[in-house]
């Protein structure tokens, strides 16, 4: 079967006449790609349909456009929400033709031109005989005896579905688009933890650990919540939504922009589906809130860390858009080639760094200069912290004993380390005239806003206007 589309994004769906949502071994499916690269295009064909809730599951086979090639891709939706996708890891991209084929002998592909295999499940000779797509959303290859021999749910992306089980060491990624950076939701044996990973370097940023030290083997999604097991199969903790609904859970999934962890559930009145439970509830929580170099503010506004690349030109402005410019820890290390920045009120919401405990301050700064890798300190209470980047910095309230330095080049904060308490200033300064101007606009709003309405009462009637 060969389908061709015209327009920049179509949705076709096949009919089968089966009345179980499944294909059968020798099934073959190609959609036709463009000659020509189109930003946004999205084709796809709908083969299979649970149509037992609403919204349903429904398997498609999907040809987008990406970074200028097209990829190929199987897929499962839940409503218009993609929940998984076998392009999730590693995107197949490819010419003229995207084909899924159910081979004789039990393996599920998808293949370019010349038969080119970009993704298979493996299977061959184990006796498959159907694919099916449960009520569950899980995308199963089965033998003539039902037996499961390749599942989706084996194979998590970023979203877990109701009923889907994680065991230890397993996890769900999720890719920010412009960033080299990703995030993972990971099940430990003590908690749960999301993760900013960069390269080598991986710091969480929110964590769930169930009480009384007890370790967990699995989590499993439930109706009214994030279920967590012991070996034994008890249920030993539960994370709970925190707005009441009556509608149970339908899925989990970890935002590919922001990094947070959302339970959401299905609104029949508003026919679409909302969050009952973020785990992180402030902007500033995030990790990439914003770019590298960048503070949050306590207004959730983004400010630069402020140095000069020059002897009299800043590398910063009030803004982010720069802030990384003329500024890397990469290729300066040592007290001759760098210096320590220093930012009172100021933390990381990243942890898990090294820490190296019952050092000053002056001597968590001397261990950050001279380990070429660590481009920013945190010390609190005689503990020092170091990290690989500059990245997930907010402005707190004015905090005893705690201290934020960052790398920078020798001589980029004024002058030298014995004037950095001016580099300091300036940069608080910066972080107060931006939130200065958010609340000195919501005053005089509020002031404008009340003596129109005082003259109003003090004009008479019928002069309102």
């Amino acid at each position: 079967m060969m389908l061709y589309y015209l327009f920049i994004s179509l949705t076709l769906f096949v009919a089968h006449g089966h009345s179980k949502p499944e294909i059968h071994i020798g099934y073959n499916l190609t959609l036709a790609v463009p000659v020509e690269y189109t930003m946004g295009f999205i084709g796809r064909a709908f083969l299979m349909d649970t149509n037992l809730t609403i919204p349903s599951f429904k398997a498609a086979l999907s040809v987008e456009a990406f970074n200028g090639k097209y990829s190929c891709s199987f897929q499962v939706f839940l409503g218009n929400v993609k929940v998984w996708n076998s392009g999730h890891y590693s995107k197949f991209y490819t010419s003229n033709v995207c084909v899924l084929e159910l081979t004789s002998d039990g393996d599920l592909r998808l293949k370019g031109p010349k038969d080119r295999v970009g993704w298979r499940t493996g299977t061959s000779g184990q006796g498959v005989e159907r694919l099916q797509l449960l009520r569950t959303g899980n995308l199963v290859l089965v033998d003539g005896l039902d037996r499961i021999k390749w599942q989706s749910f084996n194979f998590p992306t970023d979203v877990m579905l109701w009923g889907q089980t994680l065991s230890v060491a397993s996890r769900l990624t999720s890719f920010p688009s412009n960033s080299s950076s990703y995030y993972s939701m990971e099940i430990e044996h003590t908690r749960i933890a999301l993760y900013l990973n960069s390269g080598k370097q991986n710091y969480s940023y929110w964590e769930f650990k169930p009480s009384k030290n007890r370790n967990i083997a699995f989590i499993r999604l439930g109706l009214q919540g994030l279920e967590l097991y012991s070996d034994k199969g008890k249920k030993i903790a539960q994370i709970n939504p925190s707005e009441e609904t009556v509608q149970p859970l339908r899925f989990l999934a970890l935002g590919n922009q922001t990094g947070n962890l959302r339970l959401y559930f299905y609104s029949p009145s508003l026919e679409k589906f909302d969050a009952s439970f973020k785990a992180l509830n402030t902007t500033c929580d995030l990790p990439l809130a914003c770019k590298p170099y960048g503070i949050c503010t306590l207004s959730g506004a983004c400010s630069c860390i402020q140095v000069l690349t020059t002897e009299n030109e800043s590398s910063s402005t009030s803004t982010t858009s720069n802030c990384i410019e003329g500024v890397s820890s990469d290729g300066f290390c040592g007290r001759g080639k760098a210096e320590m920045l220093e930012l009172e009120s100021v933390t990381s919401v990243l942890r898990g760094a090294p820490k190296i405990v019952n050092v000053s301050k002056e001597e968590c700064g001397k261990l950050c200069l001279e380990d070429c890798k660590c481009a920013s300190a945190l010390h609190n209470s005689e503990e020092c912290f170091l990290y690989g980047m500059v990245i997930g910095v907010k402005q707190v309230e004015r905090e005893s004993g705690l201290s934020y330095m960052v790398k920078v080049p020798k001589g980029s904060s004024h002058g030298g380390h014995g004037k950095s308490n001016n580099v300091k200033k300036w940069v608080l300064i910066l972080v107060g005239v931006v939130d200065g101007v958010i609340i000195l606009v919501l005053f005089g709003g509020l002031g404008y806003y009340l003596i129109r309405k005082r003259r109003r009462h003090s004009l008479p009637n019928g002069h309102n206007n």
